[in-house]
């Protein structure tokens, strides 16, 4: 047994280093694109002259920073929340459908598109359909005589930002919601009509319990997408800095910020503290709904 037991062993460390080795694209990938960016980003706001410069901090309690802060949570937060309301309701309508039904695969098809279409082209198509001069804004107001920016052009302000936002949210929602509503097994609702029980009675007590901390989970990756989402804020709102990300763009571009050079770097720090506390929340309820997936 001794004499056999040494051969399987180093074939199996052997594997072991073929599986590193097959992860080190990744890691590099990681290194470069996320880690390399997220130290310089922490550096050039605290780090002046090659000493560490805590003061640039007290930028984080300036009211118009306050105020860009609180204007991308609130947006994040609502996009989230509708998002994720208008998802899991298409991800319960279609467990009525079957996994290889053409209805399903064109969800599942538009799903995986949309959720990835965002930036210019977005923004774009929100101005070519809902903008001042846009096609539905001028059916609307031939047909029924509604000026949709009779108080202004909000499409360009911060509230026009909730459609888009909802354009990308809502696919993400199915994308992610969706395996866990197929982790629902019919054998729980089964044994539910078995002891008496109703579809009301089903999802009170077994439904909605063991896709709380699925949802919740989607929920907090969709505030950190809307959190750190920049493009199509970028295109769609031009004017003035009515959220974090532009406000980093305009500490970086702005000529009138020649004095507060680090002030982007402890913007993105701020940045990187809002989504790490939102993504070590998501890891945490993502392990507690791995169990009924499994």
């Amino acid at each position: 047994m001794k004499r056999n037991a040494s051969p399987r062993r180093r074939a199996q460390q052997r594997r072991l280093n073929l599986a590193w080795v097959g992860l080190m694209p990744f890691g590099l990938y990681l290194v470069l694109f996320l880690a390399l960016p997220t130290v310089l980003a922490i550096a050039s706001g605290v780090v002046v002259d090659g000493g560490l410069e805590l003061s640039n901090l007290a930028a984080l309690a300036d009211p118009v920073i306050l105020r860009t802060f609180w204007n991308s949570i609130w947006l994040s937060l609502l996009t989230a929340v509708v998002g994720a309301v208008v998802g899991a309701a298409i991800c319960y309508a279609m467990l009525g459908l079957a996994q290889t039904g053409l209805m399903r695969t064109l969800v599942d098809a538009a799903a995986g598109v949309l959720a990835q279409f965002g930036g210019v082209m977005l923004a774009f198509a929100f101005i070519a359909t809902i903008g001042v001069k846009g096609v539905l804004t001028g059916a609307i107001a031939e047909g029924f005589g509604i000026d949709l920016f009779a108080q202004g052009a909000w499409i360009y302000e911060l509230p026009g930002l909730i459609g888009p936002y909802l354009y990308f949210q809502v696919p993400l929602m199915v994308i992610t919601f969706t395996p866990a509503m197929l982790a629902l097994k019919p054998a729980w609702a089964e044994a539910n009509l078995t002891l008496g029980g109703t579809r009301l009675t089903f999802w009170t007590h077994i439904g909605l319990p063991v896709l709380a901390p699925s949802f919740l989970a989607s929920l907090l990756l969709l505030f950190a997408n809307a959190f750190s989402s920049y493009a199509t804020a970028a295109a769609l709102a031009s004017q003035g800095s009515q959220i974090v990300t532009l406000q980093i763009r305009n500490a970086l571009t702005s000529e009138t910020l020649l004095g507060r050079q680090n002030l982007a770097g402890v913007l993105a720090l701020g940045m990187i503290a809002v989504v790490g506390l939102v993504m070590w929340a998501y890891s945490v309820v993502q392990r507690r709904a791995a169990q009924w997936q499994s």
